[in-house]
């Protein structure tokens, strides 16, 4: 399916079932330099059980066109745009790293738009080290090398993957390469620089999820837990031997995880 938002092209996957706007809608937001393929399961699962899905591409990543937005708020802002194009009033919003921010800070700020919220590898802080900050800016291929092998838990580094043959690590770094130059720096700036999430935490109104590896190494349990504490009534999910990237790592926990408030 395709929007247009701000005068760009935006590409949103709809899990392999038509859009329907008068069922509930879950908008998907990926992590820093990904794109909508790390939702496939999730969107098909929702898309095929009651739920319309837009896992959506954001600027400059995947399919989409335009310029990668800067800054955390503005990732929110452009959510509420995209709600506009597509002519709903309210929708789910489930975001991954970088996406679960834009996620939260549209929740605490445009907060009649959102209904629910799902967080996963999410953290009141998510400083970036310099060394990745840098390769980022060069281009360098370092970047790739240190997000996935910072990224993944156990399962990545050491076996795990459910189809026989395949390389999570391996498959994360390819994704990571598809990414137009300058879009990965962008990204994991705008990450670096975001101070808003606890304000945004506290105006949070609706039903919220975190949902946290064990073994995170870039946003550690015990940051998420913050929020969940900083939030009323919101629920934890805590996968077991999980890092970062819990979409790969552990896909099917991670989608049971999405079924308790979704």
């Amino acid at each position: 399916m395709e929007l247009t938002v701000n005068g760009a092209r935006v590409y949103a996957a709809t899990g392999g079932r038509n859009f329907d706007p008068d069922l509930p809608v879950i908008v998907f937001l990926h992590g820093a330099g990904l794109d909508h393929t790390v939702w496939a399961l999730p969107a098909r699962y929702f898309a095929h059980h009651d739920c319309s899905v837009l896992a959506v591409d954001l600027p400059g990543h995947g399919r989409s066109e335009g310029a990668p937005l800067t800054s955390i708020e503005a990732m929110a802002d452009w959510v509420v745009k995209l709600l506009d194009e597509a002519a709903l009033g309210r929708a789910a919003l489930v975001g991954h790293s970088m996406g679960a921010l834009a996620a939260l800070d549209c929740a605490g700020r445009h907060g009649d738009r959102v209904r629910t919220v799902a967080l996963m590898g999410a953290a009141p802080k998510m400083p970036v080290h310099p060394d990745l900050l840098a390769a980022a800016e060069a281009n360098d291929p370092l970047a790739f090398e240190l997000m996935t092998s910072w990224g993944f838990g156990p399962s990545g580094h050491f076996g795990g993957a459910r189809m026989p043959g395949s390389w999570m690590m391996g498959g994360g770094e390819r994704l990571l390469q598809r990414i137009p130059d300058g879009v990965l720096h962008a990204d994991l700036s705008a990450c670096n620089a975001y101070q808003g999430a606890m304000a945004a935490a506290e105006n949070v109104t609706c039903p919220l999820l975190i949902v946290m590896g064990d073994q995170d190494k870039m946003t550690p349990a015990r940051a998420g837990a913050k929020l969940v504490a900083a939030i009323a009534g919101a629920q934890q999910v805590t996968i077991p031997a999980c890092g970062h990237m819990m979409l790969a790592e552990k896909p099917d926990e991670s989608l049971d995880a999405l079924k308790t408030i979704l």
